[in-house]
C-alpha cells in the first residue's frame, strides 16, 4: 500500500546512477527523477548584488544542478530507500550532499497499488 512520498534532493549528482542502482537492489519499484536547482544558486545567477555574492560565498554554492527524486511507496519501502541514500551519499548532515523528507500520500491515480 502506498502511503507516502519520499523526496530526495541529491546535490552530488555524480552519485545518481549509483543511487538508482541501490534503490533497485533495495526493491524500489519506481522513481521519478527531475533536474532542479537551489534558490541560492539560482539567485546568484540572476542577481550579482553584494548580498547575493556574500550569500553564495557563505553557503559555498558550487554546483549548478541537483536531482530531485520522488518515490511513492509504503512506510517499509521508504525506510529501505532512506537506507540506500545513506549508503550511497553518506552523512547527510555534511553540507552539499543531499536532503530527504517524506510527506503523507492522501490519494493516488495512475499507478498500480502493488509494490
Amino acid at each position: 500500500m502506498f502511503n507516502q512520498v519520499l523526496v530526495t534532493v541529491l546535490n552530488k549528482i555524480e552519485l545518481l546512477d549509483k543511487l538508482l542502482i541501490q534503490f533497485e537492489e533495495a526493491g524500489v519499484s519506481g522513481a521519478t527523477v527531475i533536474s532542479s536547482a537551489g534558490m541560492a544558486h539560482t539567485l546568484a545567477e540572476h542577481e550579482e548584488s553584494h548580498f547575493i555574492s556574500s550569500f553564495r560565498a557563505f553557503f559555498g554554492v558550487g554546483h549548478a544542478e541537483s536531482k530531485t527524486i520522488f518515490i511513492v511507496c509504503s512506510d517499509e519501502m521508504a525506510e529501505k530507500a532512506k537506507d540506500a541514500v545513506r549508503q550511497v551519499v553518506g552523512d547527510l548532515s555534511r553540507p552539499d550532499t543531499a536532503i530527504m523528507f517524506s510527506v503523507p500520500l492522501l490519494g493516488i491515480e495512475g499507478i498500480s497499488h502493488n509494490e
